[in-house]
């Protein structure tokens, strides 16, 4: 599990077991330790996000940080994303 940055507490993560070809870049979030409740969130081409569940239930006030957060550093997650799985694909 390649733990990527915290904010707020939270860990921004990937699933080292995520190299499905056919799946777009993206992260999950946890409070602590990473779970199978995790929320995900896409990154698109662009460096934007799109909240594709929020599992565990992050309030909006902390998860609109978090979701800032990752898009500044959204290049810094591609790349990433790339050394780890060595093929990228956007949602959008």
């Amino acid at each position: 599990m390649p733990k990527l940055f915290m904010v707020l507490g939270y860990v921004i993560f990937f699933w080292s077991n995520e190299n499905n070809p056919l799946e777009p870049v993206h992260v999950h979030v946890a409070k602590g330790v990473p779970g199978p409740n995790a929320t995900k969130i896409w990154i698109t081409e662009k460096g934007g996000c799109i909240i594709a569940n929020n599992n565990s239930r992050i309030p909006d006030r902390v998860l609109s940080v978090i979701v800032e957060v990752i898009e500044a550093r959204s290049r810094e997650i591609i790349d990433k994303w790339a050394d780890t799985f060595g093929k990228i694909s956007f949602y959008c």
